[in-house]
Order: structure tokens, then sequence, then C-alpha cells
């Protein structure tokens, strides 16, 4: 089972609510941040769009399909 997924998006497709599967806790956009950001959440990074500057997660590259936020 992949540890993060996404709970809510906005209508622009913009991840708002992040699922933790392993603890059964969701979290906002920017707690998933701040924890990817501190290392909590290894298999994942932080990315920024370049057009808004807003910070979002991704999963890190690997060959597994099964990882990925969605």
């Amino acid at each position: 089972m992949k540890r993060l997924s996404v709970k809510s998006e906005s209508p622009t497709g913009f991840n708002t609510k992040i699922h933790d599967n392993y603890l059964g806790t969701d979290m906002t956009i920017r707690q998933a941040v701040k924890k990817v950001e501190n290392g909590l959440y290894p298999k994942y990074h932080v990315r920024t769009k370049s057009d808004t500057g807003e910070k979002f997660i991704a999963s890190n590259p690997d060959r597994s399909k099964n990882n990925n936020l969605g």
C-alpha cells in the first residue's frame, strides 16, 4: 500500500488534502509539504508551481506506479 494518497483537490486539479494511509490521518497540502521538507516522508519530495509559487508534493521517481499520489 502506498504511504500517501490524495484526499481532495481543487477544481483545477491541485491537491488540497493528503491522506497518510499508514497512520489513517488527513492533512492539508501545507502540512504535507512541511512534513516532506522535514524528512518524514523520504519517498516524496516538494515541487513548486512556476506560475503561482505554490508548493506541492510528488513521489520520488522510480519504476513503480503503486506509490504515486492520485
